[in-house]
Parts: C-alpha cells; structure tokens; sequence
C-alpha cells in the first residue's frame, strides 16, 4: 500500500519548490470563490451523512479513472511518468499546456517518486476537470469523459463547496465540524472523530484545506486504495 497523505506530509513541506504549489494553490481557490458565488447557495447536499451515502457512487464513478490508468501505463509498473502523463493529455485532448501538466504532475506527485500512482492521478484529472472544463458543457472534454465521470467529479467539488460555508475557497476547522454535525442530534459525529477527519485533510497543520488536500483525504474515505493495490498485484 502506498503511504498515505499524513505519512509524506513532511517530505512534502520540505523537498518541494513552494511558489509554484502556492500559486497553484491560489489558482484554485479563486476558481472555487467563483464557483460558490454563482451557485448562490444551492446544494444537493444537506448533511455529511449525505455525501456518505454517495461513497459507492463515488467509488464506481472513480473506476472509469482506473481503466485510463492502466492504458497509459504503458511499462506496467503502477506509475505514470511524466512522458507517459504528457502522452494521456495528448490523446485525451486535454486543453491545458505542456508547462501546466508539469506543474501539476510535481504538485500531485505527493511522494515524490517522479511518478503518478492511481489516487495522484485521480487527484490531477479532477484538478484539470475543475480548472478547465467544470460547468462548461461545450468543452471537448465533455466528449472525451464519461457523463458518468464527470456527474462524480461535479458532486466532488459540490462535496468541497458544502463544506466550505465561509466560501473562501478553503476549509477551516470550524466550519468543516459544522457541517459535519448539521445532521440531527442522532447522527452527529463524535467530536473526537470530526476533528480527526479535519486533520486527516490538514497537512501542513495550518488549520486551513485547499481543494487538493481535500481530494485526496477524500479518495481514501471513499476507499480506492483496494483498488490501487489491486493494480500493483495484477501487474
């Protein structure tokens, strides 16, 4: 099994060239303030128990992600590289440039092994989805994805957007126990627990989220780690 977010956290801090990442982290903050402006408040979700309930739909969704993984996988050894990244965009048709896939590729690459393994590249194609192609139906990406794969990344970053009830573009602690606890008194999470999911998305321990550290905290709650390793024994 790979090492989970908590586990590389301080490789990550310390190996990696911030501004960029801090750019980019900015980037989609601001995507994500403009997205929640003009969603004027309206939300398919009402509580976290909500969002759970979709986990299955979620994880079937994600699946679709797996398949592309393997195709562009071509030496078959669980990672993509960046040439064989550059490659999946190619064919994909993904609009974004050749310097943007690189950024992208370092800033999902959380272990820092020069490759992308399954949950990285579910992270990177929601990330090109939500900077690219999220509510602009007549983009040709909109050809290249699955209706199926794209209602999941659209209820991802609807899952974020419930969650981010200030509409920063980032999570705090306060706010993510408060959604997690809008449930009825019977269904509210014990606090020890709410505040364990905050800190399972809290990397740098700054008591704030991007949409990034969210994905993939979320992917693991989802449970795609089985099939991550399902591909490792496979190959």
């Amino acid at each position: 099994m790979k090492d989970s977010p908590g586990k590389v956290v301080g490789m990550f801090c310390c190996h990696k060239p911030q501004s960029k990442y801090e750019r980019l982290d900015r980037k989609l903050e601001k995507r994500m303030i403009e997205i929640k402006k003009s969603a004027s408040g309206q939300s398919n979700f009402r509580s976290i128990n909500s969002i759970i309930m979709k986990f299955p739909q979620f994880k079937e969704g994600l699946k679709e992600i797996r398949d592309i993984f393997r195709q562009y996988d071509e030496d078959n050894n669980a990672t993509i590289e960046r040439e064989e990244l550059k490659k999946c965009s190619q064919e994909l048709q993904l609009t974004i440039r050749e310097e943007e896939i690189d950024d992208l590729f370092y800033y999902c690459d959380i272990n820092e092994n020069e490759g992308i393994q399954l949950n990285e590249f579910i992270v990177l194609l929601c990330l090109i989805y939500f900077l690219t192609d999220y509510s602009i139906p007549s983009h040709t990406a909109s050809d290249i994805l699955s209706p199926q794969l794209q209602a999941t990344f659209n209820i991802i970053i609807e899952a974020f957007l419930f969650l981010d009830k200030n509409g920063k573009g980032k999570l705090n602690r306060k706010d993510v126990v408060q959604a997690l606890n809008e449930a009825s008194s019977l269904e509210r999470s014990p606090s020890h627990v709410t505040h364990t999911r905050f800190k399972e998305m809290d990397w740098n321990r700054k008591g704030k989220v991007g949409f990034r550290e969210f994905l993939f905290a979320f992917i693991d709650w989802v449970g795609m780690d089985s099939d991550d390793e399902a591909i490792e024994i496979e190959n």
